[in-house]
């Protein structure tokens, strides 16, 4: 099984990162994909170049085994919509489980992203939720989509809906960036090789 992890990562954190090893783990991943975002739809767009935000995930997962950062959004010309990447990630692999992983929030709005009820053609949804939270009952669309369990997303390639708990650091990007803009200490937000490189060529700093 390979999961996928988009985000703009500007910059890269242990919100982002943490979650990805857990669900590495739990899933029994082959490996983690961490795709940069180059023009998110429905978000603001990045700070940092599309090459900075790579340089940094690199710095990040340089000793952490099964993560790979994978480029394909930012080497596409035009808006990332995560249909495209699902299709090219399905022609590359076409026999694998593929799992597109997603917080909560995103989750709430997926019904606004581009032919959204196409993504299960070719990949299974996992939604990262808190601990303890009680989900919202599903409409019949997703109802019918949900597995009961990680056994069930093994038995096909894509089409199913689960729900993992993860823990859930309170850390922002945003937030990190302002901190940096205002000449405060990032430390223990983010690895120290990404507080590095963010010094070194003066990210944030206005």
């Amino acid at each position: 099984m390979i999961g996928i992890l988009g985000g703009t990562f500007d910059p890269v954190h242990y919100g982002h990162l943490r979650p990805a090893l857990e669900v590495r783990e739990v899933f029994g991943l082959t490996e983690i994909r961490l795709l940069p975002s180059a023009h998110p739809p429905h978000r603001e767009q990045p700070v940092a170049t599309a090459l900075m935000r790579a340089r940094m995930l690199e710095l990040a997962i340089q000793n952490q085994s099964g993560f790979v950062i994978d480029t394909r959004e930012l080497d596409r010309a035009g808006r990332s919509y995560m249909i495209d990447t699902l299709k090219s990630f399905r022609l590359e692999f076409p026999e694998q489980t593929l799992i597109l992983f997603v917080g909560a929030d995103a989750f709430k709005n997926l019904t606004s992203w581009h032919c959204w009820q196409q993504l299960f053609d070719y990949a299974h949804i996992v939604v990262m939720t808190r601990p303890g939270v009680q989900l919202q009952e599903l409409d019949g669309y997703f109802a019918a989509k949900k597995a009961n369990g990680i056994s069930e997303l093994t038995q096909a390639p894509a089409g199913k809906l689960f729900f993992q708990p993860v823990t859930q650091l309170e850390i922002s990007a945003t937030a990190i960036r302002q901190m940096i803009a205002k000449k405060h200490n990032p430390g223990f937000l983010l690895p120290d090789a990404v507080i590095e490189y963010i010094k070194q060529h003066k990210l944030y700093e206005s």
